[in-house]
């Protein structure tokens, strides 16, 4: 007798959604897919962050090497990629027979619930503890949400324009200290400098991810769906010429020493800038200096650089799955895709958790990880990056089956709640 297969493609295929169900005509694939890409992407950032131990930043150029820095910049593409397509989402759901009524309400309705679910859930999740946590990007993904529930009202052009025009224009604005603010300095914290909002009996809130230029790129995302609504060939010839573009205009910023990235040396906000690139001895060096843009908030810069790549593969992606045939990476893949927020909230816990387990099978320092984890490791704790790659692969595959559960119960049913997780 021969055995049953137990590979992890046959595990897939037992546990995945009907094709049919995945490639529902109301939905474009190519938009779900990227998504998906980007959702498997981003918990490589998250699994290094909890299993290295590092006590540098790969951004810092004293300390950082090429696979370190190249770890945490290809997963640069998650949080951009992100906004811009809920935002794309939000107006393709026009076309599926929602009203801008129904938009407007959908938008400050999650955004305040993402909002409620980071500062409880997801901040245990992170932490393990009940302590008030900071605005991360669920944080700053409710927000943003909640102004586009006021933007959607307006003509979709308007949007775009708004969008764009705080995309390359914030960085005006970098070098504008929060105390100039006086009592009002906690808003300019708020919207764009990340630092620490203070909070009675000594307590404080410590915000990342800034409300600027984050609705912006929700906003351009948002008009960028009026693309979509093109036939196919049309919306991959200028989806492609925007990327090109884009990305385009980011060699050009940055080789150049131009404007559109946080000057580095401030004295406020987080001092991860390291300004314009620099020549170093060691070509590896020159190159990550090249690419060393700012995330906190995001530069022009930093989203040319994101944006414009991840519009060229949206093209690309288009094209080939035109025939609605997709092979099983694609169907794996497109599963992730269709459940962004169960999948976020679901893999912080699970990369948690294994974070903890590893440490006591190898008998490094766990206790830790239980009571606020993983920032500040202790002497001893830390593995290599092979290590956080191999725990990166084994949460994806573990995450796949609830996810295309989930995915499963989206597609044959329409409860309103399924669009909030």
């Amino acid at each position: 007798m021969v055995a049953p297969a137990t590979t992890v493609e046959t595990v897939f295929a037992r546990t995945a959604p009907p094709v049919p169900a995945l490639l529902r005509s109301d939905r474009i694939v190519s938009v779900d897919l990227l998504r998906g890409i980007v959702m498997i992407i981003m918990a490589l950032d998250h699994v290094r962050d909890h299993v290295t131990g590092n006590a540098f930043i790969p951004e810092d150029m004293t300390h950082t090497y090429g696979w370190l820095f190249f770890t945490r910049w290809i997963t640069h593409f998650c949080a951009p990629t992100f906004f811009f397509l809920a935002g794309t989402g939000a107006y393709l759901a026009l076309g599926r027979g929602k009203s801008s009524a129904q938009v407007s309400r959908f938008f400050w309705t999650r955004g305040l619930w993402l909002v409620f679910l980071e500062l409880t859930v997801i901040n245990f999740a992170w932490t393990f503890t009940l302590r008030l946590g900071g605005g991360l990007v669920i944080w700053a993904l409710g927000w943003s949400m909640v102004v586009m529930a006021l933007l959607v009202r307006l003509p979709v052009k308007w949007v775009g324009a708004f969008g764009v025009a705080m995309i390359a224009l914030h960085n005006l604005t970098d070098r504008v200290d929060p105390v100039r603010w006086g009592k009002l300095a906690p808003l300019w914290t708020f919207l764009h400098v990340p630092g620490v909002i203070p909070l009675p009996k000594a307590q404080f809130f410590f915000v990342l991810y800034t409300l600027i230029p984050w609705v912006g790129v929700m906003a351009a995302g948002y008009a960028f769906g009026a693309i979509l609504r093109k036939p196919p060939a049309d919306r991959q010839r200028v989806t492609f010429w925007i990327g090109a573009s884009a990305t385009l205009a980011f060699i050009v910023l940055r080789a150049a020493r131009l404007y559109g990235n946080l000057p580095a040396g401030l004295p406020f906000g987080m001092p991860f800038s390291t300004g314009a690139w620099q020549h170093y001895p060691q070509l590896s060096l020159t190159v990550i200096s090249f690419f060393n843009v700012e995330k906190y908030p995001p530069s022009l810069q930093f989203l040319l650089m994101t944006l414009g790549p991840a519009l060229l593969l949206l093209a690309w992606l288009d094209r080939v799955t035109q025939g609605g045939h997709l092979i099983a990476p694609g169907r794996w893949t497109l599963v992730y895709g269709r459940v962004p927020m169960f999948y976020y909230v679901s893999h912080i816990f699970l990369v948690h958790l294994l974070a903890v387990g590893a440490a006591i099978v190898f008998g490094q320092p766990s206790t830790w990880l239980l009571h606020g984890g993983f920032f500040g490791a202790p002497p001893g704790y830390g593995h290599g990056l092979p290590f956080a790659y191999a725990i990166w692969a084994l949460a994806v595959v573990l995450l796949y089956v609830p996810c295309a559960w989930y995915a499963a119960l989206k597609a044959r049913r329409k409860d309103w709640w399924l669009s909030y997780i």
